[in-house]
């Protein structure tokens, strides 16, 4: 038993010795001994690499920025040629060249279509003032005298141009008008659209007060505005 024990033993020792790495270094006479790897037998180039420009110095090899040979800039293409894009010409500029029969182009052209503007209220349309104006003026007014006139700057208030109509409300008092009556409204953070508001009372004294309304239909929206009136 015990022989066969020393045998399993003797055969696990083989086999792991067969799978570790070699000794890089080797024992000679006891002393430590090492391969010495020799390079001066004539194969190995040990002196660097011996290549230098024709100028001795190391320079660019980016081609530089010339005319080819022989070019004649009266009779070849300019190098800017193009250079502004194609909305070029849209300044001003005609430098490119011009197709056959368009040299005149745009300049006899008749516009077609286009938008239009209302200059009219259109039929039916009511002016009815919401329970909160979004602004209240008070104005002073000579009864015998030709009538005053109230500027209001009116701010756009919709994302797009948007077409308007202004007038009063029915239970506005005669005396006021307002122009423009109809027109387009710049969009929101355009300029603003001036009304002018004229009250002329003919003669009459007393407080006349007036509801504007401006109509704006393709916002399904509008603004208001309180005027009071003071004839003396």
């Amino acid at each position: 038993m015990k022989l066969s024990i020393a045998a399993i033993a003797l055969s696990m020792s083989t086999s792991a010795l067969a799978f570790a790495p070699a000794p890089m270094f080797g024992v000679k006479n006891g002393v430590a001994a090492t391969k010495a790897l020799k390079m001066n037998n004539g194969n190995f180039d040990l002196s660097g690499n011996s290549w230098q420009p024709d100028s001795d110095k190391m320079g660019s090899t980016d081609t530089g920025d010339y005319y080819p040979e022989g070019y004649n800039p009266e009779s070849e293409i300019a190098f800017s040629s193009g250079m502004m894009g194609s909305q070029a010409m849209l300044d001003g500029g005609n430098d490119g060249p011009e197709l056959p029969g368009m040299e005149n182009l745009g300049a006899d052209a008749i516009m077609m279509g286009g938008i239009e503007e209302n200059s009219e209220i259109p039929a039916g349309m009511e002016f009815v003032p919401s329970s909160v104006p979004d602004g209240e003026f008070a104005m002073n007014v000579a009864s015998q005298g030709s009538g005053e006139t109230l500027v209001i700057e009116c701010p756009p208030v919709c994302m797009t141009f948007e077409d308007f109509y202004a007038a009063f409300s029915a239970d506005s008092h005669p005396s006021f008008s307002v122009s423009p009556q109809a027109g387009r409204m710049d969009r929101r953070g355009g300029e603003p659209t001036v009304f002018e508001v004229t009250c002329n009372p003919g003669g009459q004294g007393g407080d006349f007060s007036a509801n504007l309304v401006i109509n704006l239909p393709e916002d399904n929206s509008k603004i208001c505005y309180k005027i009071n009136a003071k004839c003396f």
